[in-house]
């Protein structure tokens, strides 16, 4: 039984390259390394700018966003202009139509932010660094695209609620409200990457088995759900 389908994986990645919203991917990965080249070039102790450019910024912003725009992309581009509707006309299930989008979305995320993250790593002065902000974007990839694929089939709004997630629950609740962070897969990412990186540089402030188990949990949670809402979805182009 196949779960991806590479003619869906070859129409999904040309139509997230092909989409002038794929430039929007560029400025924020050029930001992170460019600020990191600064801040070093200017001489300023690497414990003074690693938390709040690698996690403050890469990990807070550049991941998540990132990761909203290809997430919500890879099947709402299609829903918006009624593609989808052929794609559902094939005799294919929907659980392969799902993984095969959500694969394409975590290669894209990761790639973007990864690679960035990775250099900013090495500026940071660790190789070992650099790979734990890559592990981490990776794990953040899966987590972060499949709840933002989810989105793009519950709502007809999936951008701006995923911009609350980020924004509210993970950026101010999660700065206040300790219970909070349980649910944000920014402090999943974040404990990933200092395990890995075996840095003192950043901080975590939950486990790594709770966040490796919960990032599973939200990146298969989203997944299913993404299934069972396409299984639901009206050859009118609607959702219920």
């Amino acid at each position: 039984m196949s779960l991806f389908n590479s003619t869906i994986a070859r129409i999904t990645t040309r139509g997230l390259f092909g989409r002038r919203r794929f430039l929007l991917l560029l400025p924020l990965p050029m930001l992170l390394v460019g600020l990191a080249l600064l801040a070093d070039g200017l001489g300023a102790p690497t414990h003074a700018w690693a938390q709040p450019v690698l996690v403050g910024l890469g990990f807070a912003a550049v991941l998540p966003v990132i990761s909203l725009i290809v997430g919500t992309g890879v099947l709402g581009s299609e829903i918006d202009d009624g593609t989808l509707v052929h794609i559902l006309a094939k005799p294919l299930p929907r659980r392969e139509i799902i993984v095969t989008k959500l694969a394409v979305a975590v290669a894209v995320t990761a790639v973007t932010v990864g690679v960035p993250m990775f250099i900013a790593g090495l500026i940071a002065g660790s190789a070992r660094l650099g790979l734990g902000l890559a592990v981490g974007c990776v794990v953040g990839a899966f987590a972060y695209s499949a709840l933002f694929l989810a989105l793009s089939l519950v709502t007809r709004r999936p951008v701006l609620l995923g911009l609350l997630y980020v924004l509210i629950w993970e950026g101010v609740l999660g700065n206040f409200l300790a219970g909070t962070r349980i649910l944000s897969i920014q402090q999943y990412v974040t404990a990933v990457a200092v395990r890995v990186g075996d840095t003192e540089l950043l901080t975590g402030t939950v486990s790594v088995p709770v966040s490796v188990v919960m990032a599973v949990i939200f990146t298969l949670g989203g997944t299913l759900l993404a299934i069972d809402r396409l299984r639901s979805f009206s050859v009118a182009g609607e959702t219920s």
